[in-house]
């Protein structure tokens, strides 16, 4: 095999040797045929296009207009050329004095980075155009012409009355804010005083937000006069006083007794009367009723109503003119009378000047008197627990110690209560938070109970 591919290599080398697949396209030309491609869409001509001549075109404007701020073709030859008039021989340059070192620092130059980072180009940048764009431009300019018009009329508007009502600001306070740290003459600044500060102009302040809006009187109202921590009286020590214990008994049994005249009116007020229970006689009519014929009775109905509608028929009667006349007559009689008693009563109260002036002082001192009542009425809900919610305030239990239940110290005190729960009480009864149940579990599947096999077989 070797040799039959050595004999082909040198037979081919040979100028007179035609290959069989020659690389001659269909024309004669040399060079593989050329692919035919549509170029009737934009996908072909990006594709298939070939724009490096254009690139390089375009670069190369750029790279002129970045280098020399324009086009070479367009600059005239002064700015090109200029005139070298420097001799050919290079000189040696004087040597210059050394200068002795002073305290002075040398001019800066310009770091590295500084340089790097400044613009080597001298194509002017865009235009931002929104940077020199006024939002209402219109519409304020519209404003400054009036205003110019108004002026020159000597008409003075509102804007201008309310800046020159507005209080000056204080000289010696912006002097005073501007006065250096260093200074060992300023005054003595205390860092924990309370008083603001600010030297801004309040209503520039208040105009632009940054002065806080004034809270409200009514907002710094508690809303009960009761205070937080409640002291029990003085039997409620854990070694009282006789007489301080008994009276505190005494208010623990009076709750009781009111809760008991409570629970006992329920009762009353559901308890069924004596009246209202059946006997054997109201037993006996109610099983009868209904059986027994009362054709009587119905008969008699039956004619009261015929009676009845044969009877609501009336007949209308015309009038005569001589009992209109008549009528008129009475009605305007009945008028004048009318007239004439109101005219005797204003006299009347001409003679009775002395006792409607008693009577207007009577009614003034009423009013006042409810409204003492009324304030006292006030004052007194100020301490009672208003209703906040759909449940009513309940007080707490009263935490008290019978006689025979007292210690003698503080070792032998039992706790009673809860801090949680008492503390819990206080905000509801001084209107802080409304009054609240302990959240009821609500199952949402029903239990479901089985039978173990082992179960019934044991029972």
């Amino acid at each position: 095999m070797a040799p039959n591919r050595r004999l082909k290599r040198v037979v081919a080398s040979q100028p007179g040797f035609l290959k069989i697949k020659s690389s001659k396209g269909a024309d004669g030309s040399d060079g593989p045929r050329k692919k035919r491609l549509n170029k009737n869409k934009k996908k072909s001509w990006n594709k298939y296009s070939d724009i490096n001549d254009v690139d390089e075109f375009l670069q190369d404007i750029r790279h002129q207009e970045r280098t020399t701020g324009g086009l070479l073709s367009e600059k005239s030859d002064e700015s090109l050329f200029f005139l070298d008039v420097r001799p050919k021989t290079p000189q040696l340059a004087a040597v210059e004095p050394v200068e002795e070192k002073t305290g002075r620092r040398k001019t800066a130059r310009p770091l590295r980075i500084d340089l790097i980072l400044q613009l080597d180009s001298k194509v002017l940048p865009p235009k931002d155009v929104l940077a020199y764009q006024r939002p209402n431009a219109k519409k304020l300019r519209r404003i400054a012409q009036k205003g110019e018009k108004l002026k020159g009329k000597g008409v003075v508007t509102r804007r201008q009355k309310r800046l020159m009502v507005r209080p000056k600001l204080d000289d010696t306070a912006k002097k005073a804010a501007l006065e250096p740290n260093n200074n060992p003459q300023r005054d003595y600044y205390d860092i924990w005083r309370q008083e603001s500060t600010s030297t801004a102009d309040p209503w520039f302040l208040e105009q632009t937000g940054k002065m806080r809006v004034k809270r409200p009187d009514r907002l710094n109202e508690k809303p009960s006069v009761l205070p937080a921590v409640e002291v029990i009286a003085a039997g409620g020590s854990y070694n009282p006083d006789f007489f301080s214990h008994q009276a505190l008994l005494q208010v623990a049994h009076e709750v009781e007794v009111k809760k008991q005249k409570e629970a006992d009116k329920l009762v009353k007020r559901l308890a069924v009367k004596k009246e209202n229970f059946a006997t054997e006689e109201t037993i006996m009519t109610e099983q009868v009723e209904g059986l027994v014929e009362e054709d009587d009775e119905e008969n008699a109905n039956e004619e009261e109503e015929e009676d009845e509608s044969a009877g609501g028929i009336v007949v209308a009667v015309k009038k005569t003119e001589k009992q209109r006349r008549k009528e008129r007559a009475e009605i305007l009689k009945a008028q004048r009378r009318r007239a004439q008693r109101v005219k005797s009563d204003n006299q009347q109260q001409l003679f009775q000047l002395r006792s409607i002036k008693t009577s207007i002082k009577q009614q003034e001192a009423d009013t006042k008197t409810k409204q003492t009542q009324r304030k006292s009425n006030q004052e007194a809900q100020k301490s009672q627990p208003r209703r906040l919610g759909k449940l009513k305030f309940e007080p707490q239990d009263m935490e008290v110690q019978l006689s025979d239940e007292l210690a003698g110290s503080l070792r032998q005190l039992k706790p009673e209560g809860s801090v949680l729960k008492d503390r819990f009480k206080s905000l509801q009864k001084r209107n802080l938070i409304e009054p609240r149940d302990r959240a009821k579990f609500k199952r949402r599947l029903k239990v479901k109970y089985q039978e173990k096999r082992a179960f019934r077989a044991i029972t």
